[in-house]
């Protein structure tokens, strides 16, 4: 990763330490700008990156929006362990971005986002691999595990079968024989699509390690513990953060502070089309004698996940529409547990689970928001869904390259922000 001096030291701020305002201060470091970060947690990587499912899905994604998925949303409703819950709001927000969404749920707005954000994907696997050179992938699990989507609808197989690029296309008993943990689920399922170059990882490791080589570059200013309270402008441009302790000043600011960059960029009148998409984890560990999977493991229809992380099974699912309440409901986690005991009984120590809960920054059609607002040195990398260790060294690497006024590598429809 060559370092370049096109930042001409300018000092950006950028708020957010979670796993997409880390590699973005990495970037721009590299890039040749000064950088302060803001978190305002004791430590980074403690909010949506802490505990999500662990899956680095280059090769395969799926936006939340499509055809069909109102339909399927009003059943999972009624289904007790159903993958999403929603509550009403008396907010705005909320029915703007179900409007932007249910807009964006078709076959064309579903298969152009797709493809870009396959590329994105890409990108972002390339500049990984970069970053390995700066921060091993040992220190933080990476493992080239495979990706294994399972269905057990014929239909819904057979529509992703006939996708362009979709992967290795495998029976439900090829799925068992190349994933032993799935033999007793092998009879339910119409099938599977598997991608051996896919990969899990743990992001909270990654964040930990990736701020322990920050304070280590020579145009790194430091981490800064406080919450951002507002951001305040003067002629169409960004002059200061308040934090709760104090005003902090650079030449340029970055929104990546996962859903609070919605509240923070309203300061700014600007209105972010993001909602907090609630999801669900467990860790349980793995002994000796449990048939964990190896290969990474997504049950299309229950959206749930199964990643081997370490010596840990990490299940994740799970989209709860309840506002910005991060705590845990002891019943998502109960039925989360079922289905994971239902589906892989002997994987792990179900007796011992770790739960855990994040508000996922989403927007209507699953893309991030990235590049510059209407105020000229204020820039967004945010909305990532629950992609944000997928595509944060991918969103990180095209902010450097737009804040030093250089072309990004690939086109942003889709991506870059419109006011």
């Amino acid at each position: 990763m060559q370092t370049s001096q096109q930042g001409h030291g300018r000092h950006v701020i950028v708020i957010g330490g979670g796993v997409v305002g880390l590699t973005s201060a990495w970037w721009l470091l590299e890039a040749g700008f000064r950088v302060t970060l803001l978190e305002r947690a004791p430590e980074v990587g403690r909010g949506a990156s802490y505990r999500n499912g662990g899956q680095l899905s280059y090769r395969y994604v799926a936006p939340l929006a499509d055809a069909g998925v109102p339909l399927k949303a009003l059943q999972w409703l009624f289904e007790a362990d159903g993958p999403l819950r929603f509550r009403p709001e008396a907010d705005w927000r909320q029915w703007r971005w179900l409007a932007a969404f249910l807009a964006n749920c078709n076959g064309v707005s579903n298969r152009r986002t797709t493809a870009k954000l396959l590329e994105l994907g890409e990108l972002s696997r390339r500049k990984m691999a970069q970053l390995a050179v700066h921060v091993p992938l040992s220190e933080f699990g990476w493992r080239e595990a495979g990706k294994l989507v399972l269905y057990r609808t014929p239909a819904l197989f057979d529509a992703a079968a006939a996708r362009a690029g979709a992967g290795q296309v495998v029976t439900g008993a090829k799925a068992a024989a190349l994933e032993p943990a799935l033999a007793g689920l092998a009879p339910q399922l119409a099938g599977g699509i598997f991608n051996p170059g896919e990969a899990v990882a743990d992001c909270s490791a990654f964040c930990a390690a990736l701020a322990r080589r920050l304070p280590k570059h020579p145009r790194f200013e430091g981490v800064v513990h406080g919450r951002a309270v507002s951001l305040f402008t003067e002629d169409s441009r960004v002059v200061g953060v308040e934090t709760a302790d104090g005003w902090l000043q650079g030449d340029d600011y970055v929104l990546a502070a996962g859903i609070q960059s919605r509240d923070l960029a309203a300061t700014a009148g600007i209105h972010l089309p993001l909602y907090p998409l609630k999801g669900y984890s467990l860790t349980a560990p793995i002994r000796p004698h449990d048939l964990a999977p190896a290969i990474s493991v997504t049950d299309f229809e229950h959206k749930t996940l199964y990643a081997r992380i370490g010596d840990s099974l990490r299940v994740a699912a799970m989209v709860d529409m309840v506002g910005d309440n991060p705590a845990l409901d002891a019943r998502r986690v109960a039925g989360l547990t079922r289905r994971a005991r239902e589906s892989m009984p002997a994987a792990a120590d179900y007796e011992r689970i770790e739960a855990w809960a994040g508000l996922r920054p989403a927007t209507p059609n699953s893309a991030p928001l990235l590049g510059r607002t209407r105020h000229a040195n204020l820039w967004l990398n945010v909305g990532h869904g629950p992609l944000g260790f997928t595509f944060a060294c991918g969103t990180a690497s095209i902010l450097a390259d737009l804040m030093r006024g250089n072309a990004p590598p690939i086109t942003l429809d889709f991506i870059a922000w419109r006011a």
